[in-house]
């Protein structure tokens, strides 16, 4: 598949290079804080650099990541072993937009699932976040870090910046913001968002009116 020969090779350096430009990922991580064992869900893993990171902040969580590309999750798989041996993760390859949780990682519902530079790079991206959505427990959250609109570096960084992912088949969704508005009223969910470094990143989160009380980890 496109994606998998896309990232056949990429992966091996894939961090190295993302994170000088993946912008606001620790900052999404942080702002997870799942309750005691709770479930975290990443869609769209790539390599496992995230579930690493959330392995270590989080280390009585439940973790689960699911991505498209067989590729990536080689790496993602790989990492959790190298570096996190005696943290138990689930993974799984499927469709953002459609997989049956329960089918493909043993459980049906998740108290935080999150998308890091994911919803840039999947064509049905609405649908992705309406199934996940669909996936939370009660007093669930669905998180989001990705690149926003640049809307406050100008023109002529915004067009050559947006040109510049296109080569790598991402697109930084203009209607993010609404959609997630939209969803969150619908549902009577609040949307915290943020606009980060001259809008280079989005940060977004739908979370229940009363957030529960997590404790620290």
């Amino acid at each position: 598949m496109a994606m998998d020969r896309m990232y056949r090779f990429q992966r091996h350096f894939y961090d190295a290079s993302r994170r000088y430009y993946l912008l606001g990922r620790d900052s999404m991580l942080d702002g997870l804080r799942p309750p005691l064992n709770g479930s975290i869900l990443e869609i769209g893993c790539g390599t496992g650099r995230n579930l690493l990171k959330a392995a270590r902040r989080y280390r009585d969580a439940k973790l689960f990541g699911v991505d498209i590309s067989q590729e990536m999750l080689k790496s993602a798989i790989a990492t959790m072993q190298r570096k996190s041996p005696n943290t138990p993760v689930r993974f799984a390859c499927v469709d953002a937009t459609s997989f049956d949780a329960r089918q493909s990682l043993g459980v049906a519902k998740f108290d935080r699932i999150y998308f890091s530079y994911t919803l840039s790079m999947v064509p049905q991206w609405q649908a992705a976040l309406a199934h996940a959505s669909s996936m939370l427990t009660p007093e669930g959250e669905l998180h989001v870090v990705d690149f926003g609109q640049c809307e406050r570096l100008g023109s002529v960084f915004r067009n050559l910046f947006f040109r510049w992912l296109s080569a790598f088949h991402v697109t930084p969704r203009a209607a993010l913001k609404s959609v997630l508005t939209q969803h969150a009223k619908d549902h009577g969910l609040r949307l915290d968002f943020s606009s980060r470094f001259g809008g280079y990143t989005w940060i977004a989160a739908i979370k229940p009116q009363v957030a529960s009380q997590s404790p620290d980890h």
